[in-house]
Formats: C-alpha cells, structure tokens, sequence
C-alpha cells in the first residue's frame, strides 16, 4: 500500500523549472533513496511535499489525503514530518528540552512529553549529552539531535535531507546505523536524501534519481548503480568502477 503519492509534480520559480512533472509513489516502510547533482530539484521536492511550497501542478497524497499545499505544521499533526541539511537547534535549550518540543506534538502533558524525549534522546545516542545545551553539541550531536525531535513528533513517514552532511565517514556510519535502528524499531517510512553513495545504497529498498527536476530513474539500488543514464549524469564511471 502506498503510503506517499507523488503525481505529475512540477514546481516553478520564475521561468526556471526546480521540479519537472515527477511522479512516484512509496511503500508503507519504505525506504527511498532521493539522490541527484547539486540543482537537481531533490530539496525542492522535499519542501513541495512537506508544505514548504505549493507546486504549480500536479497532487501529493499521504495517507489517502490529497496534501497538496497544506502547511508543514498540518502535515506534521498527519504524521509527515522533514530534518533539515542545516540543522538549527534551539540553542539555549538543552537536548532533552530540544527533543520535548517535538514531543508536545502528541503529549499535551510536561511529564508524559519529558519522558518520551527522554527516551528518544537515549535511543539516537545523545544519552550522556541530555542536559547539555545543545549550542555546545559537536555537529555529529546537532545531526543527531535533528533525527531526535523529528522523532518525537512520532511520524508515519520521516524525510531526512542530507543528515550525513559535514560528518566524517566514521560519524556517517554510525548515523546509517542509528537510521536503520529508527526504521525497524520506529516502524517509519522515511525518504532520504543524500550524497554519501555507499550510505543511501545501503539504506535504501529503492532510489530515485533526479536530473534538471525530472525524474531519470526509479529502483532497486543494484539496479541504479549500473544505469547508464544515472551514470553519466550523477554518479560517474569512478562509481561504476568501484562497485563492479
């Protein structure tokens, strides 16, 4: 059952096209790779799809409801909810009072939403850090913090925009890790955008790729690492080489 319907969507600013008449579909607990050049329309699609922006044409639907244009913060109370490439913490807060302000999504009561951010913030590997204002977190900390809160608002479908951006390839694994614990142990479909190759083709059932904000290619990652359009316009032989 499809869970996110994604259907002839196009987004324009000005006389430039971001997003070009795409569409696909994903899985209840799924997990979608969305990768592309720098430009390709992917964090476009993200605010399209999320209620950042409304697309000129085409439908979006979560859950059977036609979501198109709603606001990120009705999106959120269906259970859709996106991290962000740069991550903004509230940084006088400490983590577990970060992470509680996603948990007063669904917990109206102080102690309840405590106790759940609590947990969360265990879960993702900021346990020792809970009472450490986030300002003083490292970058790996404030990525985890992202997945933290988003995670507190208990989502259906979780978008994640380049949380391995600016982390070393240690950090990186270990985040692929804690993703693929939310995934299994949260039940969530989430759709990942990302430029670390081995981490997305690792997480994902599929990808989708974008190019000029069309739509080149959709499938099984093996699939895509040898598709010759996805080659030359993203990947690049170097890849082809390297994972044959």
């Amino acid at each position: 059952m499809s869970l996110l319907k994604i259907q002839n969507v196009t987004k324009r600013f000005g006389g430039l096209i971001a997003v070009d008449d795409v569409s696909f579909e994903i899985a209840e607990g799924e997990v979608l790779g969305l990768i592309g050049p720098n430009g390709a329309g992917k964090t476009t699609l993200f605010n399209s799809i999320s209620g950042t922006y409304t697309p000129e044409e085409g439908s979006i639907t979560f859950a059977g409801e036609t979501i198109t244009g709603v606001a990120p913060h009705e999106n959120a109370q269906r259970g859709l909810v996106r991290t962000f490439q740069i991550v903004k913490p509230f940084a006088g807060l400490n983590v577990v009072d970060n992470v509680k302000v996603g948990s007063f999504l669904r917990n109206s009561n102080a102690r309840a939403a405590e106790d759940k951010a609590r947990e969360i913030v265990e879960f993702v590997g900021l346990g020792d850090s809970a009472d450490r204002l986030a300002k003083n977190l490292t970058t790996a900390g404030r990525k985890r913090l992202e997945l933290a809160r988003a995670l507190a608002t208990e989502p259906r479908l979780l978008l994640l925009d380049e949380v391995m951006a600016g982390l070393t390839p240690t950090e990186s694994r270990q985040i692929v890790d804690v993703i693929k614990q939310i995934k299994t142990q949260y039940n969530l479909t989430l759709l990942v955008i990302e430029h670390v190759m081995q981490a997305v083709m690792s997480l994902s059932d599929r990808i989708a790729v974008l190019h000029h904000g069309q739509l080149i290619a959709i499938d099984a990652p093996q699939v895509i690492a040898s598709d010759n359009a996805v080659i030359e316009a993203y990947l690049g032989k170097e890849f082809e080489f390297a994972e044959n």
